[in-house]
């Protein structure tokens, strides 16, 4: 499956994660602290969860959602304004 599958295209939420690796930013340090952890191996589907709550919820994203939240993140638009 092409990884520029439109969320129109899949049901991201009918695939499974069965096979998800789970990967924590290397900026999270050693304590844990608040992070969350972003799979990126199953085709279609960026999946991210909470790092402390591995067994909770999980958020799925097609590639282009991701890009465009990591491309605001880069513009400064979640930066806090106080």
């Amino acid at each position: 499956m092409d990884e520029r599958v439109e969320r129109d295209q899949i049901d991201i939420y009918s695939v499974s994660l069965d096979g998800a690796v789970f990967e924590k930013s290397p900026y999270s340090g050693a304590n844990g602290g608040q992070c969350v952890e972003v799979a990126t191996n199953v085709p279609g589907i960026i999946a991210v969860r909470d790092s402390k709550n591995p067994n909770g919820p999980v958020l799925r994203f097609t590639p282009g959602e991701w890009d465009a939240f990591q491309r605001a993140i880069g513009d400064g638009l979640f930066r806090p304004t106080a």
